[in-house]
């Protein structure tokens, strides 16, 4: 007698790894993977092991510049995919990636928003396209807050370090603030759109016929 899975193939899967930024702290990091995996991320990509709260994972240094971070990161995981590993890779590290591509993508999306804007025949419609604009986390304006203040942040770091004056980049800190109170505004607008409720459909009246007098009878003078 044969078992019912005897004659089924077996399939050699390696470990699933992610490699991903930390929204958090911004380290690179990279989870997932066995011994040899490790030997991958950290004789190719930079990275270290380290304790984590769900076990061992692997980051780069906090040290390393950006575009370092970005090229280790695209290295080990395309090693990675040689080896027979799965792998994530967030987008945002691939450097095989095209920037203008992801720029004219986002024109695109902008170009679509503006035409249903242009199209928006009702309060729902109106509401719908702000909560892109301005939604909490998600939404364009509070994406472009959180891209501000990493620049901010950074940058009066770097002249702080330097002992240069920080007034550039404390005026950048305002403007930021500003944008982000504009953020708050236009997500209460588009609250009280989406709370309106629909306009009642409109009964047309009927069409008039316009009086007309009888025409006066011409009189003949002999």
């Amino acid at each position: 007698m044969t078992c019912p899975h005897e004659d089924e193939p077996r399939f050699f899967v390696l470990d699933y790894i992610t490699i991903t930024r930390d929204p958090r702290t911004q380290l690179v990091v990279a989870v997932g993977g066995d011994d040899r995996a490790a030997g991958i991320l950290q004789t190719i990509g930079g990275f270290t092991n380290a304790p984590g709260p769900r076990g061992p994972y692997h980051r780069q240094p906090h040290t390393m510049p950006v575009q370092e971070q970005r090229q280790g990161a695209t290295a080990a995981a395309h090693a990675l995919l040689l080896a027979g590993f799965s792998v994530h890779l967030d987008p945002t590290l691939n450097t095989l990636g095209t920037p203008d591509g992801d720029r004219q993508a986002t024109h695109r999306y902008l170009d679509q928003l503006a035409e249903r804007a242009r199209h928006a025949d009702g309060d729902r419609e109106v509401a719908g396209i702000l909560s892109e604009i301005a939604a909490p986390h998600e939404g364009l304006l509070p994406r472009l807050v959180q891209t501000l203040t990493a620049t901010w942040a950074t940058w009066a770091e770097r002249l702080h370090d330097a002992e240069r004056d920080r007034d550039p980049a404390q005026q950048l800190a305002s403007t930021t603030s500003g944008l982000s109170d504009h953020a708050w505004q236009i997500e209460q607008i588009r609250n009280q759109a989406a709370s309106t409720p629909p306009a009642l459909p409109t009964t047309p009246r009927p069409a008039t016929v316009p009086s007309t007098s009888p025409p006066v009878p011409t009189v003949r003078r002999h």
